[in-house]
């Protein structure tokens, strides 16, 4: 399916949800594409496979700062090569193409990931009045009548000199369209704003503020206030975990920091401490 193709099934079922209106891609562009701003093109398509799959096909022939948005994600992916999927409209799930060189060494581009967390739950709490905490390396967790649930997770992917930042994020899933009992919404969160519009325009802003904050740095966490940021919103810290490593070894301990590579530290029984740099991570329970 083309994106001609998808905007127009799109246009053919536009009243098909009156509580999930499509978004304007000439409303979008018009409030976000300024000059000298970052974001250069806004562009929803009503379906597709993966925004981050079709950016980074794209991505040689784009200027930094394309955003592509789509209705409706039929094969989204998560860590692992998990899927992600959702009702049509129910959602944000859409990709930004950044180059942070050479402003910014690639050793650090890892803390993009990251930094897209705490951009997306600064945006939301500004517009949707939700607290949205980070759980360690790319899940965003909602509370849900006083219980953690996964609302939305984000994938950055390396492409050429580029790096494409995928996010998801269920708005208005009901308890009966969750994909599995553990996830999560903004509406079920008692989100104040479930209008996708302002959502995803307040999420970009934020996400340009903390880019462009983070490249003056030259991608340096601490001096960006990044690290700080992202550990005081970091569910995981400060929390018993298990870490599902690599090769099927497994960690479990205290997590306790996240370090300037943003790796997280965990310190085991025996008072050792690991950094795990990538891999699954359980919270089991609290520490007190």
């Amino acid at each position: 399916m083309t994106p001609s193709d998808a905007s127009s099934g799109a246009a053919a079922d536009r009243w098909s949800s009156l509580s999930r209106p499509p978004l304007s891609a000439a409303a979008l562009q018009r409030a976000l594409v300024v000059p000298g701003g970052l974001w250069t093109s806004v562009e929803v398509t009503g379906s597709t496979g993966s925004t981050n799959t079709d950016l980074a096909a794209r991505a040689a022939d784009l200027p930094e700062g394309a955003v592509l948005v789509a209705e409706e994600q039929t094969a989204g992916r998560g860590r692992l090569d998990r899927t992600w999927t959702a009702p049509a409209r129910s959602g944000l799930f859409f990709s930004v193409l950044l180059r942070p060189g050479p402003d910014v060494p690639v050793e650090r581009w890892g803390w993009l990931t990251l930094l897209a967390g705490v951009a997306t739950a600064t945006g939301l709490s500004r517009a949707a009045g939700v607290d949205t905490a980070l759980k360690w390396p790319n899940d965003l967790l909602v509370t849900v009548e006083g219980e953690e649930r996964k609302a939305g997770g984000i994938l950055a992917e390396r492409t050429g000199d580029a790096v494409v930042v995928g996010i998801g994020l269920n708005v208005s899933l009901t308890e009966d369209e969750l994909p599995v009992p553990a996830a999560g919404s903004l509406l079920l969160a008692k989100a104040t704003v479930t209008d996708r519009d302002p959502l995803l325009r307040s999420v970009l802003r934020s996400l340009e503020q903390w880019y462009e904050r983070w490249r003056a740095a030259g991608g340096d966490p601490a001096t960006s206030g990044l690290q700080e940021t992202y550990a005081a919103g970091c569910a995981t810290l400060g929390r018993h975990v298990r870490a599902e490593l690599p090769g099927g070894r497994q960690l479990t301990g205290t997590a306790e920091a996240v370090d300037s590579d943003g790796r997280l530290l965990i310190r085991t029984a025996d008072d050792a401490h690991e950094a795990v740099g990538a891999g699954d991570v359980v919270h089991l329970r609290s520490v007190h």
